[in-house]
């Protein structure tokens, strides 16, 4: 069992930043591969990027490359993103997950706002 619960979410102006925070707990966060989706209203959920156990290898939608930011600290066993210039279009809600063997956590996700 793992339990996710993110953080960080709120209010920014269009070319702002925010830094979400995902905290795990339940079980040996360090051997997990993490990653942080979105899900805007009417659209899809689609992955954000991802991060390796160890955090050696990450990986971003090209919608956000080169301006989000994918970390770890298996030591608090929380996972960021660092967003920057911020965009109307990543607005969302942004949740965090894990896959444990055949099952999908997910945590219950922070509202990103970007508006003037």
């Amino acid at each position: 069992q793992v339990q996710l619960v993110e953080s960080g979410g709120g209010l920014v102006q269009p070319g702002g930043s925010l830094r979400l925070s995902c905290a795990a707990s339940g079980s040996i966060f360090s051997i997990y591969a993490m990653g942080w989706y979105r899900q805007a209203p009417g659209k899809q959920r689609e992955l954000v990027a991802i991060i390796s156990s160890t955090g050696g290898n990450t990986n971003y939608a090209d919608s956000v490359k080169g301006r989000f930011t994918i970390s770890r600290d298996n030591t608090k066993n929380t996972v960021y993103l660092q967003m920057n210039s911020l965009k109307p279009r990543d607005a969302a809600v942004y949740y965090c997950s894990t896959r444990l063997g055949p099952v999908d956590y997910w945590g219950k996700g922070t509202l990103v706002a970007v508006s003037s």
